[in-house]
């Protein structure tokens, strides 16, 4: 067994190096969080299908509790760099079995996450379509033309992507806050209001769905841990992505969805998201800048998809070539394309997987947008929400066992209240998830969904007393990273 370099080789399992700036790493993990997807979709759906109105305090609370996770999040970074994360972070901190449990919930969350990105581009895409050229397609066919671009996107240079994310990402950013200013100066009849604001506004009941759609707003943020290895100075990188991603969703998001409730009153954004859907901040907006601004919104609306499919494409193959390097997947899945230094292998299983979603859904004739963007993105969201809670109690074990020089305040302090909070998160959702789905009490879905990343857990654990039996100088190298890089055949 050898060590070898890294490097953009496709044998040596190692990701390339140097190519990406904090700036871009943010605009990754920006364009995962896809503000506008997040304003024009994820929020006016969540207004129709819980009926509760806290969600702009939601994103706020939720912006705190990550930034405090962040600190031991981030400190932790400085002593590894791996492309897997959470899953190498709780490797190290809680056993590798635990770890690779986590490995396989990551991959359902991610893919679900990406997959259903594709039933709001389709939706979003066909009235603009209808309009320029007079025909209907179906939204299969618009998905799968962006499948194919996001599958060849995935092929190339990681920073050929972030430069395309940096320009979709501030326009996109850019309209949001035109958006929000026109809402706020043109308050309801009943008056300016910051009732959604107050945090009595989540004392209600379903609070814990609202919660969730909120962790889901800020999925991403994790991802600047995921280009650690192609980073520039990934010491000072990744704190600084991390944190100005956090604080950058937590004021838009929270802005932008009060600005909602001011425009229409608080009594009313219920009834006005139900009506109009993901119309609605288009139709606010309509009233107040005119038709013209309105339509490059729209635009910028599925450009807005597009970037987050792209962003979430790349982390979920990361994921892939991090558990192929370490050969928890086949090995082939930790080779990374010669020219461009992707994870070859994982770009297209991911690719296959969203391919395969589009044509079961086109076939069996389901919601793009309720059934396959929504469903998928909560359910996605969970799975990331509870990732970010296990990795939580993670890090105060490894910091326990490993003080490393860290501050008490990194190692105990900030990561204690932290996982205590992501506790409580994790309880609400998971008893208020038919409330996030919309579904009728007792209705199955509330409890499969949840279930599925049990089961998940339960195979990952399984997989890797396997490998200990089995394969132990596999199952030694698990949480590693680019040092568990090793030649076929070792």
């Amino acid at each position: 067994m050898r060590l070898v370099k890294t490097g953009p080789d496709p044998i040596t399992g190692a990701l390339a190096a140097d190519r990406l700036g904090a700036p871009s790493v943010v605009y990754f993990v920006l364009s995962a969080a896809a503000p506008l997807t997040v304003v024009a979709g994820v929020v006016t759906t969540a207004y129709a299908v819980t009926g509760i109105t806290g969600l702009p305090i939601a994103f706020l609370v939720v912006g705190v509790v990550l930034a405090v996770f962040a600190v031991g999040y981030v400190a932790m970074a400085r002593h590894m760099a791996n492309a897997g994360a959470f899953y190498t972070y709780i490797s190290r901190g809680l056993g590798r079995p635990a770890g690779i449990a986590a490995a396989w919930v990551a991959l359902i969350a991610y893919n679900a996450l990406q997959v259903g990105l594709y039933g709001a581009f389709g939706t979003a895409a066909t009235p603009l379509i209808e309009r320029w050229l007079g025909v209907t397609p179906p939204w299969w066919i618009i998905s799968l033309v962006a499948w194919a671009l996001v599958a060849a996107l995935g092929m190339m240079r990681v920073d050929v992507n972030g430069r395309l994310l940096a320009v979709l990402l501030t326009a996109e950013v850019a309209v949001i806050l035109l958006f929000d200013l026109a809402d706020l100066v043109n308050p309801a009849t009943s008056g300016f209001s910051a009732e959604t604001l107050s945090p009595s506004a989540l004392f209600v009941p379903g609070v814990g769905a609202l919660l969730v759609i909120a962790t889901l707003g800020f999925v991403g943020f994790e991802s600047s841990v995921v280009f650690s290895e192609e980073s520039r100075e990934p010491r000072r990188t990744v704190p600084l992505a991390t944190y100005s991603a956090v604080a950058i969703i937590a004021v838009v998001y929270a802005l932008s969805s009060w600005a909602m409730t001011v425009a229409t009153g608080p009594a009313n954004i219920v009834a006005t998201a139900r009506r109009d859907q993901a119309d609605t901040i288009f139709q606010l907006a309509g009233a107040h800048l005119g038709g013209a601004v309105v339509d490059v919104a729209r635009v910028l609306f599925v450009t807005s998809l597009f970037a987050a499919m792209i962003s979430f494409h790349n982390t979920t193959a990361r994921y892939f070539f991090a558990l192929g390097r370490e050969r928890v997947l086949p090995s082939v899945f930790g080779r990374t394309r010669a020219r461009s230094g992707a994870p070859k292998a994982g770009s297209i299983a991911q690719s296959v997987f969203g391919l395969a979603v589009i044509l079961a859904y086109a076939l069996l004739g389901l919601d793009p947008l309720v059934q396959l963007f929504f469903y998928g993105g909560s359910f996605g969201g969970f799975g990331v929400l509870l990732l970010v809670f296990v990795t939580s109690i993670a890090i105060i074990v490894f910091f326990a066992r490993e003080p490393s020089g860290e501050t008490f305040s990194r190692r105990v302090a900030a990561p204690v209240p932290a996982a205590l909070a992501l506790a409580v998160m994790v309880w609400l959702a998971v008893e208020n998830f038919g409330a996030l789905l919309g579904v009728p009490e007792g209705d199955p879905l509330a409890w499969i969904l949840p279930t599925v990343y049990g089961v998940a857990a339960v195979i990952g654990v399984m997989w890797a007393l396997v490998l200990r039996a089995g394969q132990p100088a596999v199952y030694s190298l698990v949480g590693l990273g680019a040092k568990a890089a090793i030649r076929d055949g070792a």
